[in-house]
């Protein structure tokens, strides 16, 4: 696996890229922030679909957002009608579903609709680097 890096500089220290993890749940999204900080990521949070809209279009986030993981089973703005509207407005940001209630047809039409990866949790460290990392290529190859 090659190590990107995608040269930005958040908070002054290099950062491989921003990523945006949507989960209602805060103990998932604290392990998947710490997992990826580590791996020299930038992470933003948004507890449900209708926040992570809101994070996506404040300030610099839609200019800067390089990935999304989202859940799929949330309250208010649920994951795939986030999806739905991320894939819409911002079709240049790879996505990945990390749900813990995997669903083979779900994940089929996932992945037939272009999103990078779908995940089960609790999820491996490395497999979540990994899938993050690919998200990253596929970015980096989508600006060439």
């Amino acid at each position: 696996m090659s190590d990107f890096n995608s040269g930005f500089f958040v908070g002054g220290e290099a950062c491989n890229g921003r990523v945006l993890v949507v989960d209602d749940e805060p103990d998932i999204r604290k392990v998947v922030k710490m997992t990826l900080q580590k791996a020299g990521y930038a992470v933003l949070e948004a507890d449900n679909g209708e926040k992570a809209i809101e994070v996506i279009n404040s300030g610099e986030n839609r200019l800067m957002l390089d990935v999304m993981i989202c859940d799929i089973r949330m309250p208010k703005v649920n994951g795939a009608e986030a999806i739905a509207y991320f894939r819409s407005n911002y079709p240049h940001v790879p996505l990945i579903v990390l749900t813990g209630f995997p669903d083979t047809d779900m994940a089929t039409s996932f992945l037939r609709q272009g999103v990078v990866d779908y995940l089960v949790k609790p999820v491996e460290g490395e497999k979540l680097r990994s899938a993050v990392a690919r998200a990253m290529e596929q970015r980096e190859r989508a600006r060439l």
